[in-house]
């Protein structure tokens, strides 16, 4: 029985496209009738047999299709005949002499929407032909759903496998350059060369400027690094709506399209270092000077964590051994190491052994089969010195102190495969152009027989530049495009506003790349067996294609 709170009601559209419900369709009925007080003939036509049907309205049986049902009368619509299945513009489903006797009395609406119609709207369907194509697509969909969830499974178990891949391809590429090394060095071999040189690139290849991106128009960019799994670059930049938007953020640039993204806010003040891990869910490390370490989805666009250091944070890398930890280098000198699984605090803090200069640079490198330096660790430095941090069993670490020049150090990079880093000084009194000096990484027994080592760096080779370098930039060491072996050196000079290409085995300036401004942070990347240098100045990106 239709109670009196149901005639109430107002009319809300329920239903869906292609079923209703019939003890929702009474009270909608009911509605319609109350909603049209002001058609007399209407209203005695869909009162009567309204209050004829009250005491003993039937109700549908559980096992009857509500598909089969007219939203207006509550009888099953044929295949044939005057009350067959039919539709209006907007979807919804009556008998068709229903639907047809509504709509020269209703004032033009649809029952259901209260879209507009007229009688011209009215098609008439097939309901077998429909019924047969409405479960051939939810078959459809089924199959669909299930091979999704099998290919992602399959994409999972095969990046695993990739990785594992990955990290065997640098392991035996350290071996073959120490190979190499080794067999360059016996007697008769036609290039007698330093401890840790390398061969030198005979490519004919250059790289070529590809593409050019205006990240800020009001410049204060600073860094950038690269996401391999999404195949996106982000630079730092400060906020673009700074009235509604106060801070710094990231642009993304997608480097399959060359097109740029949107912003993503971050920190309150500048952010000094960015990166990504190994971990294939695009995680973005940053750091910045308000004191906090950050980590940003990129799939959502949204902060997930964010560390307090109590200090302000120079810089900031993941651990490539087990990407859980990441690590924060602050004003002091001091490194906190956080254990993502940890949300609150550090878990450890390696303090520095002599001077607290600020921690222009972290860099992890992790473990593997090479005869220079099998050890992980992380590889800090300051503005007076650097320092290779082995870390131990248990998560401990035991410091090495690796000799610089003194003074004047403003950035240290490292190239994983070969265990080579590279070091940039201001210009001084002893040299009047800002150099970059590789070195290569070695480590040799405490003692005979004893199980601890001693790390050393011994320089290699030494690139210089012009004589200006007053902003602290960040370069790179990398292996060649060439994939033979060789590995280049690419720092910015300030001087000529360009970024220098030198091949680092034999020393030669390979290129020089122009840019508008000081060139700030250069990074190499690899999309779709491209190989692509980025340079970054404080407004725009350079984007260059080895070919």
């Amino acid at each position: 029985m239709i109670s009196d709170q149901s005639r109430k009601t107002p009319f809300h559209p329920i239903m869906n496209q292609v079923q209703a419900e019939p003890p929702q369709a009474l009270s909608q009925a009911s509605a319609v009738h109350e909603s049209h007080e002001d058609e007399p003939e209407v209203q005695q036509q869909q009162t009567t047999p309204l209050e004829k049907l009250e005491p003993s309205v039937p109700v549908a049986p559980l096992d009857e299709e509500e598909g089969d049902t007219c939203a207006i009368c509550f009888e099953q619509w044929t295949n044939a005949g005057e009350h067959r299945l039919s539709a209006l513009r907007c979807g919804h489903l009556f008998g068709y002499t229903c639907i047809d006797r509504w709509l020269k009395g209703q004032a033009g609406k649809c029952p259901q929407c209260n879209k507009k119609a007229k009688r011209s709207d009215i098609v008439v369907l097939e309901q077998e032909r429909m019924r047969s194509s409405l479960e051939k697509e939810q078959m459809l969909r089924r199959q669909a759903e299930l091979e999704s969830a099998q290919s992602r499974l399959q994409l999972q178990v095969l990046t695993d496998e990739c990785s594992k891949l990955r990290k065997q391809v640098q392991e035996l590429k350290a071996l073959v350059a120490q190979y190499n090394m080794n067999t360059s060095q016996q007697p008769g071999s036609s290039r007698p060369c330093l401890a840790g040189s390398l061969p030198s690139s005979q490519s004919q290849r250059k790289y070529h400027l590809e593409k050019v991106f205006l990240v800020s128009q009001a410049g204060n960019c600073r860094v950038m690094a690269y996401c391999d799994s999404l195949g996106c670059l982000v630079v730092s930049q400060p906020s673009p709506q700074s009235t509604f938007i106060p801070g710094c953020g990231v642009k993304m640039m997608s480097l399959s399209n060359l097109k740029s993204s949107q912003y993503i806010p971050i920190h309150s003040k500048q952010i000094r270092g960015l990166a990504f891990g190994t971990r294939a869910d695009g995680l973005l490390l940053s750091a910045a000077l308000d004191n906090t370490l950050k980590l940003t989805s990129l799939a959502t666009n949204t902060v997930v964590q964010t560390y307090n250091a109590g200090r302000p944070v120079w810089s900031c890398c993941w651990c490539l051994d087990d990407t859980n930890y990441v690590y924060a280098g602050l004003v002091n000198g001091s490194i906190m190491i956080y254990d993502l699984r940890d949300t609150n605090s550090h878990v450890q803090e390696l303090v520095p052994q002599k001077s607290r200069c600020p921690m222009v640079s972290l860099s992890y490198l992790p473990r593997m089969a090479s005869a220079s330096l099998p050890y992980g660790g992380l590889l800090a430095g300051t503005l007076e010195g650097a320092c290779f941090w082995e870390q131990k069993a248990g998560n401990s670490y035991r410091p090495h102190h690796l000799t610089l020049e003194p003074g004047g150090c403003i950035d240290l990079q490292t190239e994983i495969n070969t265990r080579h880093c590279l070091a940039t000084y201001r210009p001084g009194k002893n040299n009047p152009c800002m150099r970059c000096v590789m070195m290569e990484l070695t480590c040799s027994p405490l003692t005979e027989g004893s199980e601890d080592v001693v790390c050393s760096s011994n320089p290699v080779q030494t690139f210089s530049a012009g004589p200006t370098c007053k902003l602290l930039t960040k370069n790179a060491i990398f292996q060649s495009p060439e994939d033979d072996g060789s590995v280049f050196v690419c720092a910015g000079d300030e001087a000529s506003n360009s970024a220098l290409l030198w091949d680092a085995g034999s020393g030669s300036l390979l290129q020089k790349l122009p840019a508008d401004l000081p060139v700030l942070d250069i990074c190499p990347l690899e999309l779709n067996q491209s190989h692509l240098l980025a340079t970054l100045t404080e407004k725009m990106v350079n984007i260059y294609k080895w070919q």
